[in-house]
Parts: structure tokens; C-alpha cells; sequence
């Protein structure tokens, strides 16, 4: 289980602007985010027990972020969901991803999965269990938790969607502090729906911010290594910079040659 809140084409000088807490079992290993080796460059954590990730982006300015799903699918002889990501963040574009998306979840077995694929050019939603849906990205705030996108009965998204609508968002500045303190909302009362999951053995390990924006240098990676209400964020930014920008000189270099 984990919470991705996605809000799209809203803000011109940011058009994706990303808020995601990760829930894992406390003894699954995973590193905090850095640019992995290969092309093209990705910036993302990693799972160190399958290799792969929950949530990246690339010199492309694509972005992938991932979220268990409540399925009712035998797992046994799965692949895992973090390699899935790893391989759609090797696209050129979210439509390239997309396709790659459906190609994997219909050539291997994963557990129930919801996936969120967005570029500034197109945006997809993925529900997959024992059947795959894709919807394109509505502009706006979209929502994904262990169940369909802005699904009105999973009280964490309601409360997730409440809290981040109370004042406009018009800036990447202010969505990055509004959602800094939404998502690091300390857990409730038992029963009550909550931002940060906190049990014995399983909960939130991780909290990531993004501005995506067509300047690189105006890209904004914030990234805290443990539950937000008590781990401070650190900044990422200019990893993503150095590898956005390595992007744009390439297109730029193509379409020359071209």
C-alpha cells in the first residue's frame, strides 16, 4: 500500500507536480535516490532486495510512480512490481511507456498493481490485477491508493483530496508546501483514515516531492528517507536538473542532425 498524488497540467510552470508516501515492510532494504547507470539517465530509488524501483524519472522528463493494489490474485511465481517500473522508465515518452506497461503485464505475472505514467505530453492511469485497465491522466488532482484512482470510497484518498484542495494550488511552491505537511500527517486515532502508516513490522519508509517543469533548472526533488512526520526531506534537485538538462541537449543535438 502506498498513497500518489499527481496533479497535471494545473500549473503551467509545472505541469506535473508529484506527492507520494511509500508503505513496505520495515525489513525490505531499499536506497535513497540517485542517477542509475545506462541510458536514458533515471533518477530514482531503488529496491535493493529486486532491483528495481516505486517511483522515478528520467532525462525525458517521464515520470512512473507505483502503488500495491488490493488483489485477491494468487501472487505465487510473480515478477516483481519494482522491475515493471525500472523497465517503463526506460521509455522515451509516456505513450512509448505505456505500450512497454502493456507488453510486461501481459507477458509476465505481477501482484495487483496501480501505476501512474505521465510526461508533459500525455498521462496514463494503470489498474492491474487479474485484468489491465488504462485511462488517460485527467487534468487535475489525481489520487491512486490501493484501489482505482480517485476512488470515493477509499477514505484515504478522500482525506488526501480534501486536505490538498483546501487552497488553490496555483505554484509549484505552494503544492510542494502544502503536500509537505499533508503527507507527513502523523497517524490517527485506529480505524480513522491516515497519511502515515505506522504497524509492527510494515509502514511508511519513504516520502517523495517532484516539480517537473520545462526549464530544468526550475525541477524540484525532495526526497525524505523514513516517515515524513519525523524524517526531514532532503533535496535531490539538482541530480534531476543535471539529468533533465542532459535530455534537453540531446533532443536538441537530434534535431540538428535532423
Amino acid at each position: 500500500m502506498c498513497l500518489l498524488a499527481v496533479l497535471y497540467r494545473l500549473v503551467p510552470e509545472s505541469p506535473i507536480l508529484v506527492a507520494a508516501n511509500r508503505e513496505e515492510y520495515y525489513d525490505r532494504p531499499s536506497s535513497s535516490p540517485s542517477i542509475q547507470s545506462g541510458k536514458p539517465r533515471v533518477l530514482c530509488g531503488s529496491d535493493q532486495r529486486a532491483g528495481g524501483t516505486w517511483l522515478g524519472v528520467n532525462q525525458h522528463g517521464l515520470f512512473v510512480g507505483l502503488c500495491s493494489r488490493r488483489s485477491n490474485a494468487d501472487p505465487f511465481g510473480t515478477r516483481s512490481r519494482s522491475l515493471l517500473a525500472r523497465e517503463i522508465l526506460r521509455a522515451q515518452s509516456a505513450r512509448k511507456g505505456i505500450d512497454k506497461a502493456m507488453e510486461e503485464l501481459t507477458s509476465h505475472r505481477y501482484e495487483g498493481l496501480n501505476m501512474i505514467v505521465c510526461d508533459a505530453e500525455s498521462g496514463w492511469v494503470v489498474h492491474s490485477d487479474q485484468d489491465q485497465e488504462v485511462l488517460p491522466l485527467e487534468e487535475g488532482l489525481n489520487i491512486i491508493g490501493s484501489q482505482n484512482v480517485n476512488d470515493p470510497t477509499d477514505e484515504r484518498v478522500r482525506l488526501a483530496h480534501r486536505l490538498l484542495t483546501l487552497q488553490m494550488l496555483d505554484s509549484p511552491v505552494k503544492f510542494l508546501a502544502v503536500a509537505s505537511k499533508v503527507f507527513a500527517r502523523s497517524p490517527a486515532p485506529h480505524g480513522r483514515a491516515t497519511m502515515i502508516v505506522r504497524g509492527s513490522d510494515y509502514g511508511t519508509v519513504s516520502s517523495t516531492l517532484i516539480a517537473l517543469s520545462p526549464k530544468p533548472r526550475d525541477a524540484i526533488f525532495q526526497y525524505s528517507a523514513g516517515a515524513p512526520d519525523s524524517a526531514k526531506y532532503e533535496d535531490y534537485s539538482p541530480m534531476l536538473r543535471d539529468i533533465l538538462s542532459r535530455g534537453l541537449r540531446e533532443a536538441r543535438s537530434k534535431s540538428k542532425a535532423t
